[in-house]
This record gives structure tokens, sequence and C-alpha cells, in this order.
């Protein structure tokens, strides 16, 4: 029989990033492979190929160059060759998976209770690397949901509240009620390895996976000996892909348990030598997925069921994804199950080869933007679309159309302005490109396709009016056009898949009941350009859509964070893009690596913590220190502090003072009652941030994008003072 193989690759995106011990993943590529014959022309078979990067020992430059050789030559012998796979684990495996599926004609690849919707695999519950708050917080969910097998990821915090983290849950379940796991990933020192292990082992555990880095037999055999703590390889055994070399490494290490992953450990051929060396070796195994979509773990489970093992398995990580392929599996209690009766593998088929995504325009020549009343610009007659404009055309069409004929001219260079909200406004240069690279970042984040509408409701002197038109541009989406106001979907009847506002447009947008409703309506909101207060972030909680907070600045071109502010995934931290690297300067600023929108590396003025998962934190800014009496007080948070009391606007700022080096003020409209406001803030802030001075203003200075004007907030208290 002729076959066929089709290679489609897709880039899946984690609902929250996945912290590893390679760094935090916020995507995961893989490629399907999609069978099919000219003999049996209703028959295909669907597998899939999803190498881990940095770990697997097929993650390869040149992967997708190998795959197409590799699928090339299958399709000439008719069958993978499975010898000269070895190297190749996740191609072997996504091979073996698609042929097992042609030949069965099915999903259900093998004939088990599992397949049959008769018995469900039990699977431990997944805890991913965080702070201790967010770990917690997954512990609690998976304990009330029902697992009985908890594995936590540790070795990226401090030993100690790992340590706290495990007997949290001891103190209310027993190694009886609750099996607890930990993956160490290789974390420990072989120096202290023991007794960290001798520590663990009080509490109770099941086992803990690969306590040191791969690579080091004679010091994981010496602990695999004295250990009172059960030991599981699992980055041990990737590139062991003969079967001596299986022999030798199971014989020289002799663990407790192996964990295999059949398209890190030799497919499902491989899978099964290491299974038979490991009991001929009474050595004890299970089987767990690693970050595959749907179709990997489907098959994966589909080959786990075929084994009489009574541990709890690995698997269930393809509901980690917002764009997954859509299988008939599912988690009751700590069980996955697999209800193939009730679902048409039509619908996967379908998932598979719908193309990831429209191509994105990166050629300003070939872009166009729509805008709501039909008209379309374009390089080609944006000069003739500025020589009509008349009296009555409203200013954001002119700024509009003026930006597009320097968006359309020859140079590949454009000049942006910052807002001026955190020192002089300034202008300066920046590529096209760039800017391109910046919409296509967040377009691919939020997944906006061609036809989705946008709404245009900031000023476009900045960088964040212009990234909207940029984002239309480059997507092709269709632009709404509204005068910068504080109401901006007063008159708005269209639906609008995507918005980006500013939080005093939501704040006020949230008061109008209409208004309200267009708000709810809107698919996803980004909100920027200043803080969100408790109370507003409180309100949006309850938006039905999708709603972020964005980090960026002039520098980045728009934002290279979002923080997800409503729904299950909301957080207090932001999330980086993939492209984007932080880290923290000797001050404790953020330092940004951006090299798709930003030459150089951009040490910011914001005072920020980096997570274990790769997420972060903004304390406040430098510039917004008060050293009062030598003690350093951030703006923001005596802020943040302050509006759960004071409901007109104010501002937080500082004057210079004899004794103290800087004085606190607190600036508020003269609408507000202060009426034994001081003793209500002495109810809530330590004494080194109450404000020594408090003065009613007529109003709060603003720059030009509605933040607060901390330079101008500082020239006035000292008029005042």
């Amino acid at each position: 029989m002729s076959y066929h193989i089709q290679i489609i690759p897709r880039v899946l995106h984690f609902k929250q990033p996945a912290g590893t011990s390679r760094g935090t993943y916020t995507t995961r590529k893989s490629w399907y492979l999609y069978l099919t014959s000219k003999e049996d022309p209703g028959r295909i078979g669907i597998g899939e190929c999803a190498p881990l990067p940095k770990l697997s020992c097929d993650d390869l430059p040149d992967y997708e160059q190998i795959l197409a050789t590799i699928c090339r030559q299958t399709e000439r012998t008719g069958m993978p060759d499975t010898e000269a796979l070895r190297p190749y684990p996740s191609i072997l495996f996504g091979l073996e998976t698609a042929f097992r599926h042609f030949s069965t004609g099915d999903f259900a690849l093998w004939d088990t209770p599992f397949s049959r919707s008769e018995a469900g695999i039990p699977i431990n519950g997944l805890i991913w690397m965080g702070d201790y708050k967010k770990m917690l917080e997954q512990i609690e969910t998976k304990m009330q949901t029902g697992f009985r097998c908890i594995k936590l990821k540790i070795g990226a915090i401090n030993f100690e509240e790992e340590l706290a983290l495990l007997k949290h849950i001891r103190a209310h379940f027993s190694a009886k009620e609750i099996e607890l796991r930990v993956d160490a990933n290789g974390a420990f020192s072989p120096v202290d390895a023991l007794d960290k292990l001798y520590r663990l082992s009080e509490l109770d555990l099941h086992s803990i996976e690969q306590p040191i880095r791969a690579g080091q037999w004679e010091e994981m055999a010496r602990l695999t000996a004295q250990t009172p703590l059960p030991i599981a390889l699992d980055e041990e055994l990737i590139g062991y892909n003969t079967l001596q070399e299986k022999k030798e490494l199971l014989s020289a290490i002799q663990p407790q348990y192996i964990i295999l992953k059949p398209s890190l450990h030799g497919g499902i051929s491989g899978g099964q030598e290491w299974i038979d060396e490991a009991e001929k070796q009474k050595i004890g195994w299970w089987i767990t997925s690693a970050l595959e979509s749907n179709i990997g773990l489907n098959a994966i489970a589909q080959w786990c069921a075929t084994f009489n093992n009574p541990l709890p398995q690995g698997l269930g990580t393809g509901a980690l994804f917002t764009d997954n392929i859509e299988m008939p599996l599912s988690i009751h209690k700590d069980c996955l199950w697999y209800d193939g009766n009730s679902f048409p593998s039509g619908e996967v088929v379908e998932s598979v080869l719908q193309p990831e995504r429209k191509e994105l325009s990166t050629d300003p020549n070939k872009q166009e933007l729509h805008l709501e009343n039909d008209i379309i610009c374009h390089a080609d007659n944006i000069q003739q679309l500025i020589s009509e404009l008349s009296d009555n055309t409203p200013q954001i069409q002119r700024d509009l159309y003026n930006f597009l004929a320097d968006w359309f001219n020859e140079s590949p260079y454009i000049t942006v302005h910052t807002s001026g909200s955190t020192g002089t406004p300034k202008a300066f240069i920046v590529r096209k490109e760039q800017m391109m690279q910046s919409a296509i970042l967040t377009c691919s984040f939020l997944q906006l396709q061609k036809g989705d509408t946008a709404l245009l409701c900031m000023p476009l002197q900045y960088i964040a009016g212009k990234m909207v038109v940029v984002r239309a541009l480059v997507a092709g989406l269709k632009l709404i056009l509204r005068t910068p106001s504080g109401h901006p979907l007063a008159d708005v009847k269209t639906p609008l898949r995507f918005a980006a506002m500013i939080p005093l447009q939501v704040y006020n947008t949230l008061r109008i009941p209409e208004e309200k409703v267009r708000l709810y309506q809107t698919e996803i909101l980004i909100i920027g350009g200043g803080a969100i207060n408790k109370e507003l972030e409180t309100e949006i909680r309850a938006f039905p859509n999708t709603v972020y907070s964005t980090y960026g600045m002039t520098e980045t071109l728009s934002h290279i964070a979002l923080r997800r502010l409503n729904g299950p995934e909301a957080s207090s931290s932001y999330t980086p893009f993939p492209s984007v690297q932080l880290s923290l300067s000797p001050e404790e600023t953020l330092v940004i690596d951006a090299p798709l929108v930003c030459d150089e590396t951009l040490v910011t003025n914001d005072i920020a913590e980096i997570h274990p998962d790769g997420t972060f934190t903004i304390l406040g800014r430098k510039d917004n220190t008060i050293n009062t009496g030598g003690i350093k007080v951030q703006i923001e948070c005596v802020e943040e502090t302050l509006r759960s009391i004071i409901s007109v606007t104010f501002a937080v700022t500082a004057v210079p003072h004899p004794g103290l080096g800087e004085a606190i003020v607190l600036l508020v409209e003269k609408a507000a009652d202060t009426d034994g406001l001081p003793d209500k803030i002495a109810s809530l802030l330590p004494r080194y941030q109450q404000p020594k001075y408090i003065r009613q203003v007529d109003a709060i200075p603003l720059t030009g994008s509605g933040k607060t004007d901390r330079k101008a907030c500082r020239l006035l208290a000292a008029q005042l003072i």
C-alpha cells in the first residue's frame, strides 16, 4: 500500500505559564502527521511529533527538515523503520501512532476497558513550579477535585518552603488518603541530596523523580542504594535509545522506578523495551505524557491502558492549552476517561487540518486598513483620501490618515513619541518592522483574525494608539474610530472583537448601563496606560469575556507582557511574550531583552519581582520612591491602600523636609471630604507611610495620556507647603 504523509505544524498556547526545569513555557510547538493512502481513500491516520525544547534528544535546529526527510522515506518503504528512528523518539512516536490509527480506523488505538469507556486510568494531579502561594492554591484545588495522588515539581523555590507545602498536605491528609510524589528535575546537589531525601522521607512520600542532574551514574547509583525514599528516573533515560544502552543504565543505577514518556524515551516500541527490561530487573515503572496536545495524549493513554499497572499514571496535561485539539478525553476526580462513542472523529480531523491562523501581513505596500464606514485605506489611495478631508472630518480620522501616510511611505522608519508620564516627552525613531513584530506578538497571543472588529479610542500621538492601527494592518482587522474620550463606547453599535483602553475609560464606561453592556460584549479587552486599582479590578473579575492588563512602554513599542484580570486564569503577575527575556538590575529594576521590538537591552525604572515560573510583578517605580526619615516608601503602594477610603482623584507626592529628607504629601481634589481623613489614614498605613501634609487642589495634574503627572505633582506640592 502506498502512503502519503502530510506534515502540519501547530503552535499551542498555554493557559498559564508552565514552569519546568528548563524554563517557563508559554507556547508549545507540535507537528501533526496526517497519513492517507490512494488504495483506501476513506481511511486516515493522525500522529503527533512533539519534542520538548532543550530536553528531547531529537530537539534539533533542523527538526522540521529531518521530519520531512523521514516522512518521505516512510512513504517509499510503507512502514516506519524502527531501528533507524531510534535517535528520533518523538518522530518515531508520531509515525507509530499515525500508522496505528490508520490500521484501526479509530482513535481507540487498542481494545481495552479504557477505550470501551468501561474504566478510567488513575492519574496524578500535577502541581507546577511557582511561588509558595501559587503552588498552595494548586494543591488545594487538586485535593478538592478528588485527586488521591499529587505530584509536585520542586527545586524552584526555597527547600524549606517546599517542605512546608508538603507538611501542609500531610497535616490534612495521611499517606493512605493522599499519595505524594515529588519531581526535583535534577535540582539537588549530590553533596546534600541524601540529607534532603531523608527529610522528605519523613513526610511519607511515594517517590522522588530525578533528585540530581542526569548523567551522574555513580552518584545516582549511590543515592538509589542508600535512599530512604524511592527514586524514579526520568531525564536520566533520555538519549539511551538502543536496547543494550537501556540494560546497562538500569543495571548500573538500579533505581526503584523509571518513568516513561514515549515521545522522549523511544516511542511505543522503545517504551516497551524499557518496561520489559525494568520488569526483568524488578524495577517499577509508570507512564506519563510530555506536554503533548490531546492527539499525543490520547495515543499515550490508549497504550498505557494495555498494561495492568495499578500505579497512578502521569496523564492529563492536555487540558493546559487554550487551543488544544478536541478529543474525547476527560478527567473525573482522579481518573482519565475516554468516550469515543459520543465524539465524532471527523471534528478531530477538521481541527488538525485547519490552518493554525491566517497569514499575518508584514509588507506595508500590501496592507489595507478597513474602516467602519467601508473606507479602505492602502498605500495607493491614502494621499487621495487626505485630499478629500473636509472641515467636518473628525480629528481622529485626520490623525489616522496622517499616520497612514507616514506608514505607507518608502522609509523603513517612523517617529514615535513618549507620553511624558515618566519624564519629559521625547521623540525617537523606530523601524516599522519592529512595530509589526510587536503587533504580531499581540495578535498571535490573542488569536486575532482577519475581519475581527477592533476599536481605536486612544490618541494617535502616542504609541498605544499607533499600535492599535498597526495590529489592524498586520492582522486585517476592521477598525472602528472614536474620538478619544472618557466614554469611548457611547455610540458604538458594532459588536467588538477587540478593544484597548486606559483604566479611566473602563471605569467611566462601567458607570453607564448601556455602555457597560457593550463593554461586556467585547470579546477581548486589554487595559494599559495606568494602574488598575483594586476596586476596578474587582469589577473586571465579573466580565464574561477575556480581559488583560498590559505591561510595556514606548521603548518596547507597546506591551511585552500581559496579565489576565478575570476568569480562572486571573493572576497578580504578568506573563511575558515568549521572545522576551527578563532579569533584574542591581537596583532590582526590571531589565527587558526584547530583540524583536527593541535593539538594545532596556533597563527600566520599574522595581519588580521575577517569579520562578517566569512571570513578574511590578512593585512600583524607582523614581516614585520617597525617602522619608531614612525609610523608602513606594508611592504606588501608598496610593493603592488609600483608594479604599478616597473616592475622588488624588495623588501621593513629596516635598523636601529639613529633618526627614522628604515629607509625604497627599493631594486630593477639593470635592473630597477631608474631615477625619488623617484618622482613617492612620488606621490603614504604618506611621512612616502616612502623609505629613494633606492639601486640596482644583485638579490632579495629568499627562496627555491620562496618567498622573508625577513631576507636576511635586511642583504643585512645593507651592502649597
